[in-house]
């Protein structure tokens, strides 16, 4: 579309800076169906300087912001500060100043400048809501529906539908709005209308509402309008991006990685009819009736990649997909959420892996999260267990605020309704504790190793849980006696561990460097994920606290080696952004002591183990499901080719991971992927054609 210069921008943007009139407004955020977790007061005088304050707390994290800007004359930032602590308590100090035509920014991760050419906002990485409605403000009125951003993109923003809120007596006309340009997948957001237009309110279904103080009875209403909104473009996606396969498919001369064994065999022919695996031949077998067909070239074939540790959104599944992830274990959403995205995938609205849904349950506390159920004494804990059983959850997750009471026996009914167990260790346990308890697993490095740095007080709801591992582990003695001891417990019980390590680099990220697990990748992402990928996310003081940081996530990896190496078993789970974290997860496995084929027997045969779908996936053989990974190099010799995904097959169709990448601003990492071909009248026997025949004339006959 055609660019908007600065001086037509000046003429029907928002109002000069010396034209403010003195008013506050104020944002509540909502969890957990009304739950008040922080807020957002936004305040502007009459010199045109407005002032933000925002806080968000949620699982005894959030960030806290505090904002000052003032507008220029075509309603963009002539100058913006923010100051305060991200998520996990790293540093905000964020600045961008403009000067005629030439616009400056810095923050404790990147400082830039740039020539004003059209009128341009500057997107910080850390910020409240508040850019976001000016940015709405702008797109509101720009005749071309397109916001330049600063230091790079470009925002697109359409009505979706308008609805009518009410609240004592008033009523007014909002906006559901679709915004492109920015991230991986649409974002949506409601908007009051009118000359001066704004955010009303930013909604994520099942989690989260911020919503102008006063209208919050209209939330309910505002996210069954949006989903329905999402929905219909999640299922277009789903359409152009997955391609059913109907008839018998064969993926021809593909060396097949043999996950029971963890080795790559020579290559075959692998059959596949209605979404399941009929027959692994070697390469060249004589062959006939295949309607599709991929000549591999000697590309390693594998069976389905697993993400142990998802929070699955509904965006998720592109990325997921595009890796070879085929398998997403959720490790914790809403109950209504997770039940209705189950739902989508299974009615074919939205695209995703298969889901394998796990149990949350967290005791009532200031620090609770609030996702599954929250619990206060034992009824209420076998009440949930049930709920998850009969919903055919295979999996119960504990949370650091469950009553240390009651968890034996939580554990115990668990286990009597036949669910696994696992999750965080409870405050004011230790690890072994947990295991002693009954668990078959645990998730998080730290909460492993803080079995051996919590005294009884220490409170892991906080982020303790973060920072005492990242001063401590760097002196911890693994061959002492309690280490030693403690993962002989491990063995003994044959419980699973789920690192999720590539997630834990960020207690040693420092601003300005590149996020160690995002390396390969950050060439490939759009700039806005470029510069989060260089963005810190804990508070490291100074050069020797990164020393330290950094010793103390070596031996977390060197951990997971001796774990390994002592015959406890591992699960690659992520915890982070879908798809691509898996593959760094399978490094570091290899950087911690297990061979390439070792980490992708992890990625598969013990994913499927420890979901309990290892009767239907995690293997290539006939009669199991038909979720296979074509890919380019030897992921069995260079672990990081298993970033070279060329064809996924799963569900019944095949996705190609370039067509998702290029709809989502991302660039391919493989050139020329190998084609599907169709043959438009496959053979068959002779005899099976004479049936066929007969049986068409039989029915014209009646017809």
């Amino acid at each position: 579309m055609k660019k908007v210069s600065l001086s037509m921008a000046a003429a029907f943007l928002l109002v000069s800076a010396n034209a403010f009139a003195a008013e506050k407004l104020r944002y509540v955020i909502l969890v957990d169906g009304g739950k008040q977790a922080g807020e957002q007061v936004v305040e502007t005088g009459d010199d045109g300087w407005t002032k933000v304050k925002f806080i968000f707390k949620d699982n005894g994290r959030g960030p806290e912001i505090q904002e000052r800007y003032r507008l220029d004359k075509d309603g963009t930032f002539a100058e913006y500060y923010a100051t305060g602590t991200t998520t996990f308590g790293s540093v905000v100090n964020d600045s961008f100043v403009r000067k005629g035509a030439r616009a400056e920014w810095k923050s404790t991760s990147e400082k830039g400048a740039s020539a004003v050419k059209t009128a341009s906002l500057y997107s910080p990485i850390w910020a409240s809501a508040q850019p976001s409605s000016i940015a709405i403000g702008l797109l509101n009125k720009s005749p071309t529906n397109e916001l330049a951003l600063f230091p790079g993109g470009v925002l697109r923003q359409s009505v979706v539908e308008e609805l009518i809120v009410k609240k004592d007596g008033q009523q007014q006309t909002i906006q559901l709005l679709k915004q492109t340009g920015q991230g991986l997948a649409p974002n949506f957001a409601w908007a009051t209308k009118g000359e001066n237009a704004r955010l009303f309110a930013f909604i994520s279904p099942g989690y989260m509402v911020v919503i102008e103080d006063g209208w919050q009875a209209n939330s309910v209403e505002m996210e069954k309008r949006q989903r329905i909104a999402e929905n219909a473009v999640l299922k277009e996606f789903a359409e152009k991006a997955i391609k059913p396969l109907s008839g018998l498919s064969v993926i021809r001369n593909a060396r097949v990685f043999d996950s029971v064994n963890a080795k790559l065999g020579e290559a075959s022919d692998v059959y596949v009819l209605r979404g399941v695996i009929t027959a692994v031949l070697p390469a060249g077998s004589p062959s006939k009736g295949a309607v599709h067909e991929v000549d591999a070239g000697g590309r390693v074939l594998l069976p389905g990649l697993f993400d142990m540790h998802g929070h699955l959104g509904q965006w998720d599944g592109p990325l997921n997909l595009a890796a070879g992830i085929t398998t997403v274990r959720d490790m914790g959403n809403d109950n209504a959420t997770l039940q209705r995205l189950i739902d989508d995938h299974k009615n074919g609205n939205l695209l995703s892996s298969h889901i394998v849904p796990t149990g949350f349950l967290e005791g009532e506390s200031p620090f609770s999260a609030r996702n599954g159920f929250v619990i206060s004494n034992l009824q209420q804990a076998k009440d949930a267990i049930d709920w998850y059983a009969q919903h055919g959850y295979p999996q119960l997750k504990i949370y650091n605020s469950f009553p240390k009471e009651i968890l034996k026996d939580t554990v115990a009914y668990a286990h009597l309704r036949g669910l696994r167990v696992s999750g965080h260790i409870p405050v004011f346990l230790r690890a072994e504790d947990a295991v002693n308890a009954g668990y078959d697993e645990i998730q998080h490095i730290n909460q492993v190793l803080l079995n051996f740095l919590v005294k009884p007080d220490t409170d892991t709801r906080t982020l303790e849980r973060f920072y005492l591992p990242a001063e401590k582990i760097a002196d911890l003695d693994f061959d002492s006696k309690p280490v030693q001891d403690f993962i002989a417990l491990l063995k003994s019980k044959n419980v699973a561990i789920d690192p999720t390590l590539a997630t834990f680099d960020f207690i040693r990220q420092r601003d300005g460097e590149i996020s160690a697990p995002y390396k390969a990748i950050i060439n490939h992402m759009p700039l806005e994920l470029q510069r989060s990928f260089r963005s810190g996310t804990m508070k490291i003081p100074d050069d020797a606290a990164a020393k330290r940081y950094n010793k103390s996530y070596e031996k977390m990896v060197e951990f997971v080696g001796r774990m390994y190496k002592a015959g406890i078993p591992l699960v690659a789970g992520t915890d982070a952004i879908p798809g691509f974290t898996v593959h760094s997860e399978l490094e570091l496995y290899v950087q911690a002591g297990l061979t390439p084929s070792q980490a992708l027997q992890v990625a598969t045969l013990n994913g499927a183990t420890y979901s309990r779908t290892s009767n239907t996936r995690g293997q290539i053989a006939p009669g199991y499901q038909a979720d296979l990974v074509l890919v380019e190099g030897d992921p069995t010799k260079n672990i990081g080719d298993i970033r070279n995904v060329s064809l996924v097959f799963t569900q019944g169709g095949v996705v190609s991971p370039n067509k998702i990448y290029q709809m989502m601003g991302i660039k391919p990492f493989v050139v020329n992927a190998p084609e599907l071909k169709t043959n438009t009248e496959a053979e068959m026997p002779a005899a099976a054609k004479g049936a066929g025949a007969a049986a068409h004339s039989h029915q014209r006959h009646y017809d």
